[in-house]
């Protein structure tokens, strides 16, 4: 590909991931990968230019652009030789149009950075749109952290989990025995801290329950030494069909997945209530801590859909509540830096339930009214939320 087709490439790609993020459809990285999957002329250089082009555009607009061109457009106006694409070549973008403006640059919507928690410094706020690096979990079940260090020569030990390993960006871990034997599972540092927070027992019986393609789950067994039990639950069928393979991978035994009816949890999990030891509740929320991994989620989010968001999350910890057994925990962790889904949430949880506070053992982050926020700047993790409660006896 000519450098001028690479650039039509990067603004074809950012039309859909725009339409998309308008119309809640597909993650740009699989809009990427479907775009290429049946472009077999495009070569691995050629990929990786146009991958990087879109994603500097995407880092760089922080409202969403009304289109792909715009986008592109907007990048050109910090790269001059960008710009010199833009000249109706064959397979190129069409010359600029006198007068044609690009997409103006910021972090992202202002409404969106008003609800930002207090404990983020505004000086914190290009972190949140900086690289971030591939971390690793090893699996306990599987070897030590030395182990695993020799397995990955280019790694490093993460400065705060004990599990925990770093390499840099872009690196091919599924391609390594590490990987293929189950010693080492992509996890990012916080969510590391997160599931030790939890201090999960052998014996426990827990209940993760938004539990996804089950990151947190593999990462709970682990630590409970494949003993005790864990019910997986989720409501979307296609992610936590997911889990299964993951744990074959990790050779974990201990874990039962449950797939969820909205507004049926209650019904589908009523064996469970009043006996779990620990309920996790890693909640559906706004991304607005991932977007170092996915900066295209700061044009999906609405008002409105983030007031679905916070309905959802009450909920989810009012049935969560219920299940937890007297002397057990309830935790609560979103991907999110925003009050809204994390203090004022949490806050309301205390009020409204007999629940009671209780210590959280985060050697990271700062205190965010009942539980601890961790940010990139600060803490090199993805942005969390974390607050822990317990049953009175």
């Amino acid at each position: 590909m000519t450098p001028a087709a690479r650039a039509q490439a990067a603004i074809e790609l950012l039309d859909a991931i725009v339409a998309a993020a308008r119309d809640a459809g597909p993650a740009a990285d699989t809009i990427i990968a479907r775009y290429f999957r049946t472009r077999r002329y495009a070569g691995s250089k050629d990929r990786r230019a146009v991958r990087e082009l879109v994603f500097r555009a995407i880092r760089r607009a922080g409202e969403r652009p009304g289109s792909g061109r715009a986008a592109l457009l907007g990048l050109a106006g910090d790269a001059p030789e960008l710009g010199e694409l833009f000249d109706g070549s064959p397979h190129g973008p069409a010359p600029i149009a006198k007068g044609e403006a690009g997409a103006e640059p910021g972090i992202a919507p202002e409404w969106l950075l008003s609800r930002l928690d207090p404990a983020v410094a505004p000086g914190e706020l290009p972190a949140l749109l900086g690289r971030a690096p591939l971390d690793l979990r090893v699996n306990r079940l599987k070897g030590t952290r030395p182990e695993a260090l020799l397995a990955l020569a280019d790694a490093v030990p993460t400065p705060q989990s004990p599990i925990g390993l770093r390499l840099a960006d872009g690196f091919q871990v599924e391609r390594t025995p590490a990987w293929g034997s189950g010693l080492v599972e992509v996890q990012d540092e916080g969510s590391q801290l997160i599931c030790l927070a939890c201090e999960a027992r052998p014996e426990d019986l827990v209940v993760d329950l938004c539990a996804g393609a089950g990151g947190k789950t593999l990462a709970l067994a682990a630590e409970m030494a494949n003993r005790g039990r864990i019910v997986a639950c989720d409501a979307d069928r296609t992610r936590l069909a997911r889990i299964e393979p993951r744990l074959t991978r990790a050779g974990i035994a201990n874990v039962d997945a449950r797939l969820l009816d909205p507004g049926r949890e209650r019904d589908i999990l009523s064996d469970l209530t009043g006996r779990a030891d620990l309920v996790l509740v890693d909640a559906p929320c706004s991304g607005t801590g991932t977007w170092r991994r996915n900066p295209e989620t700061r044009w999906r989010i609405t008002p409105r859909r983030l007031a679905g968001l916070v309905k959802l999350q009450a909920h989810l910890l009012d049935v969560a509540a219920e299940l937890v057994r007297p002397g057990g925990h309830l935790v609560y962790a979103v991907c999110s830096l925003l009050a809204e889904e994390g203090r004022d949430q949490a806050a309301a949880l205390t009020r409204r339930s007999s629940l009671v506070p209780a210590p959280l053992l985060i050697p990271a982050g700062r205190s965010a009214g009942p539980g601890r926020l961790l940010s990139p700047a600060r803490d090199g993790t993805d942005g969390f939320f974390v607050a822990r409660w317990q049953c009175p006896c």
